[in-house]
């Protein structure tokens, strides 16, 4: 999808809320008057569109999840209670951060401006409320597009670190998390001390975990692991990558979007290593995977693999291949 067709979808965000509440209806009408009901209404439909996201291609919770956020900031540019205007910047810091998400995903990687726009307002908002966890998630988010968008693994390591300094004091998950983005960053500048210190340090983050920490959901063993894989593939270590991206793909099977990162990287080690027949596996997978979700980071690796399989596009299996990648983007 081109930039001005992004920018087309959503300038055409329409009303997809079909049985909004009363207390919301009165309060979009009258929005001095927003209560925390209406702000706990706002944060519940937003966690549902954030539990669809790996089941849902990102295409189809635009146009919702842009609704939900202009309605958060149209409220709280009005609210009359400072408990609610406070709330509601809350619930506007995530959702600008998922709005980012998703346009990035939807424009292929391709548009880093308006994601990053999204992720500076959502660190903005969340600083005006001292929110530290929101803070630390959306400048993490923006050292993905500094990395895997840019290509600027320097400053995508930069900005990790600064989420992960943030994120120290409060959530020992966000913090391992940022870690490994920074290990990232030193494994795409072939930096393998330095990438095996962060690997060293986000690991440890596991030993700090505690039940009050909300991003626990985010970093678990199988993330951990799928950004190692993909850290020695930058490192040109196929074979180390290999074995712990096979066993990471197993375990992401309900995370479709992050199982196709992980068979896309599954792919590259397999090709690096000239093992042909279960590349060409992986990489039907990983079509399998990116055909269901449309996940821009699936998507780029998968053509990243096609391009290390031109030299032998003659062969049979790799037209196959090829013929399936010119179906999808024709799809998309």
């Amino acid at each position: 999808m081109s930039a001005e067709e992004l920018q087309a979808l959503l300038d055409d965000v329409t009303v997809t809320d079909t049985h909004p509440s009363d207390r919301m209806t009165y309060a979009l009408e009258n929005p001095a008057s927003a209560d925390l009901m209406v702000v706990a209404y706002l944060h519940e439909r937003l966690r549902q569109l954030d539990e669809s996201y790996d089941k849902e291609a990102s295409t189809a919770l635009l146009g919702r999840a842009g609704q939900l956020h202009g309605q958060v900031k149209f409220l709280r540019e009005n609210a009359a209670n400072p408990r609610v205007r406070r709330a509601l910047y809350e619930v506007e810091a995530d959702s600008a951060t998922f709005m980012g998400q998703l346009v990035w995903d939807v424009s292929q990687r391709r548009d880093h401006h308006a994601p990053l726009s999204y992720f500076q307002e959502a660190v903005d908002a969340a600083r005006h409320v001292r929110d530290p966890s929101i803070e630390a998630y959306a400048t993490l988010r923006m050292s993905y597009v500094a990395l895997y968008g840019e290509k600027n693994p320097r400053r995508g390591a930069t900005l990790a670190q600064q989420a992960a300094d943030v994120a120290t004091l409060v959530s020992p998950s966000l913090t391992g998390l940022s870690l490994l983005h920074v290990a990232e960053g030193h494994a795409m500048t072939g930096a393998l001390t330095e990438c095996e210190a962060a690997l060293k340090k986000a690991e440890d983050q596991f030993d700090r975990a505690h039940p009050d920490d909300v991003a626990a959901p985010y970093y678990t063993i199988n993330e951990y692991n799928r950004l190692a894989g993909s850290c020695y593939l930058f490192l040109d270590l196929p074979e180390r990558a290999e074995p712990i991206l096979r066993m990471t793909t197993r375990a992401l099977a309900a995370k479709k979007k992050s199982q196709a990162i992980a068979l896309g990287n599954l792919t590259l080690a397999l090709i690096r290593q000239r093992k042909f027949d279960e590349a060409a596996a992986a990489m039907h997978r990983t079509i399998d995977a990116v055909e269901l979700t449309r996940g821009g980071g699936g998507l780029n690796l998968a053509f990243s693999a096609e391009r290390e399989l031109r030299q032998w596009r003659q062969e049979p299996w790799a037209q196959e291949i090829n013929d399936r990648l010119l179906a999808l983007m024709a799809a998309i």
